[in-house]
């Protein structure tokens, strides 16, 4: 295998021709070279294997200087005029080659006159030479073009990695402050729910801390932290948020990046009424292949204007994870945000 090696910036890439392809192409030009003296049909064994031997020969040496002087970085600049001056450099040392070649032959079968062929040979030798250097070069620069779109690809993903650690890092829960204000009135008058209020928050924030890291968690352990979440609002806000959970957890494994339904119910918080007199509804359930989530439509008057933040950080989690987008619908009385299920994720970590 004939290689010359191109060094990108923290990786070697190499670039390689297949040995098979040099030795069979000198070969059938070494028979192609030939085949106009076997036409003569009065070609002795020793002219023919002589007129083999020197455009074999050739076409091997060809081959390795032009492998050879290859640019050796992968981010060397291809201009006309390096390729112009590497193609002058091999056509003439392929001139100085083939005379060489066939004065040598000359030497060892002097009855032969190769001296009155020689601009017969010097011509077969440009021609090999111009054939091989063309091939190299397109295949070569489709190398290069390879290199590239690898070089982007990596580009890119590394920044969606990055772009999706910075979204997690964004997902973590901001109503600490509100659940302790919450604690803070329940302790105040004797709520005795406060115990429970305590081993919930912190239940809550177990979960945090042990699935920030993860790209994806069962939806088993996802109910779990949305139900703590609920725990935690139902103490601030009573009857005026209610969630059906009508979800039936079977066998098949179902995932789901943490924290993403309790984000949509803080989403719902935000631009909804939650009060005893307007209870704010939220329903939960599984359908056609949807996690859907909806609500019961009853906007604040004076609700600031949306940023669609939270959904769009969703939605690039899924198209990072599952390659596949959320789905948004919004009615006069509901809105309901479908989610793809993710039965299979080989990354998953536990």
């Amino acid at each position: 295998m004939i290689q010359t090696r191109l060094h990108n910036s923290d990786t070697k890439l190499v670039f390689r021709v297949p040995a098979r392809i040099i030795w069979c192409s000198a070969l059938f030009m070494g028979v192609l070279a030939s085949v106009p003296k076997i036409l003569q049909l009065h070609i002795t064994f020793t002219e023919l294997a002589v007129d083999s031997s020197v455009a074999f020969l050739f076409t091997l040496f060809v081959w390795y200087f032009n492998i050879y002087s290859l640019p050796k970085y992968s981010n060397s600049q291809f201009k006309n005029r390096f390729f112009n001056l590497r193609l002058l450099y091999s056509l003439l040392l392929g001139v100085g080659l083939m005379l060489l070649l066939v004065i040598m032959h000359q030497l060892l079968f002097p009855h032969y006159h190769f001296q009155s062929m020689i601009m017969m040979y010097e011509f077969r030798g440009v021609l090999i030479n111009l054939t091989i250097y063309m091939f190299l070069h397109l295949l070569y620069q489709s190398y290069q073009t390879q290199l590239i779109g690898m070089e982007l690809e990596r580009v890119k993903s590394d920044q969606l990695g990055a772009q999706y650690e910075l979204l997690k890092q964004q997902v973590n829960p901001h109503f600490l402050f509100n659940s302790l204000n919450t604690l803070k009135s329940m302790v105040e008058i004797g709520d005795p729910h406060s115990v429970d209020f305590i081993l919930k928050l912190s239940d809550f924030y177990r979960f945090t801390l042990e699935n920030r890291k993860q790209d994806v968690i069962p939806l088993s352990e996802e109910l779990s932290i949305l139900h703590a979440y609920m725990f935690l609002l139902k103490a601030r806000f009573e009857d005026g948020i209610d969630l059906s959970d009508e979800i039936d957890i079977t066998s098949v494994p179902i995932f789901i990046p943490p924290f993403t339904l309790q984000l949509l119910v803080e989403n719902c918080i935000k631009h909804n009424v939650v009060s005893f007199e307007h209870p704010l509804k939220i329903r939960l359930y599984i359908k056609r292949d949807k996690l859907i989530i909806e609500n019961k439509l009853q906007l604040k008057k004076t609700a600031q204007i949306s940023t669609a933040m939270g959904l769009e950080n969703i939605n690039q989690r899924y198209l990072h994870l599952a390659q596949n987008q959320i789905e948004v619908e919004k009615s006069q009385h509901l809105f309901t945000v479908k989610l793809p299920l993710i039965y299979e994720y080989h990354n998953h970590r536990r």
